[in-house]
């Protein structure tokens, strides 16, 4: 999956998300927001063995960031940390692996 961020990277990259949030909820939205703003959307990968098209992310009620997927006239939402990234990666999936290294 290309580069792997090192802790110290990963940190910054989740204080530059939660830099004026207070509490887990704020955090989470910081984090949401970086996902959503560098993201590249659409991407195709490959869940269960089928070909999907990430069309977005989103934030579900209950804290958890979701990528919005879509297989002919299907759509499901997956959690972002359980989605097969496709290789090489969009664009963007460190802010992915900032959210995972946060913690939910």
């Amino acid at each position: 999956m290309g580069k792997q961020l090192s802790a110290a990277q990963l940190d910054e990259l989740v204080a530059q998300a939660t830099v004026d949030a207070y509490d887990d909820e704020e955090q989470l939205t910081g984090l949401f927001t970086m996902i959503a703003e560098h993201l590249t959307v659409p991407f195709k990968t490959v869940v269960l063995g089928v070909e999907v098209i990430v069309k977005k992310v989103d934030l579900l009620p209950g804290s958890r960031i979701v990528a919005v997927c879509t297989h002919g006239r299907h759509r499901q939402s997956i959690g972002i940390l359980d989605l097969p990234l496709p290789d090489p990666p969009p664009r963007g999936v460190e802010w992915i692996e900032a959210y995972r290294h946060w913690g939910p």
